[in-house]
């Protein structure tokens, strides 16, 4: 099981946003879900909305998997490995992944995808990867929700976010803290219109998109 510091934190500001943009039923998808922590937190006070977690990596999987485990809930799903840079999804496909065996798509839809901090410490291909699948996947109304640091008209809106990205590009040059402007730009070219943007601890942002 990995632990992220930072889960503990924003976890509960992250809630109350989700709260307030869900659409009350069908489900979530979230993208990159890293450790597992916030799928576990998320699942049982969002019923009776389910929520599917995802992520590209094997050992997060795993963390995923272990956390779902020690604290499971009718509502939460075994995760599944998606890369969002793929054309097609396995959420997408006619045959579903053995984890989503029970899955009904045609009773309990994907409604919402939630994305908490990747597209920072992703290739920008996996923000516009995201983008597009979004466009596929939501039907009108639902609600594309990411979380994070971002610039704001070009400019990190804290020195902290500033030294943040430095260390980012330091471990990979195609890493960094995006640009909310180019953030939106490439959602409103799937069609996806900027809803609204919240202001979170610690210098983050909650982004808000609906199809």
């Amino acid at each position: 099981m990995m632990y992220a510091p930072a889960t503990e934190r924003n976890r509960e500001p992250i809630l109350a946003v989700l709260l307030e943009v869900l659409p009350t039923t069908g489900t979530v998808l979230e993208i990159s879900s890293g450790t597992g922590e916030h799928a576990v937190f998320f699942a049982p006070r969002l019923a009776p909305r389910l929520w599917i977690p995802t992520d590209v990596s094997a050992i997060a999987i795993s963390s995923i998997a272990q956390w779902r485990e020690q604290y499971p809930a009718e509502n939460l799903y075994p995760p599944i490995t998606l890369d969002v840079c793929d054309r097609i999804w396995p959420v997408e496909q006619e045959e579903f992944p053995e984890p989503l065996q029970t899955f009904d798509a045609k009773r309990d839809p994907i409604r919402a995808i939630v994305n908490i901090n990747m597209i920072h410490i992703a290739p920008w291909q996996a923000c516009l990867g995201l983008m597009a699948g979004a466009r596929r996947i939501l039907p009108p109304g639902g609600i594309l929700y990411l979380y994070g640091p971002f610039k704001r008209g070009g400019r990190h809106t804290a020195p902290s976010n500033e030294l943040f990205d430095e260390s980012l590009q330091a471990q990979n040059p195609e890493w960094g803290v995006r640009d909310l402007d180019e953030v939106v730009a490439v959602a409103q070219s799937h069609q996806l219109t900027f809803l609204k943007m919240v202001e979170m601890p610690a210098n983050n942002l909650s982004v808000v998109f609906q199809a």
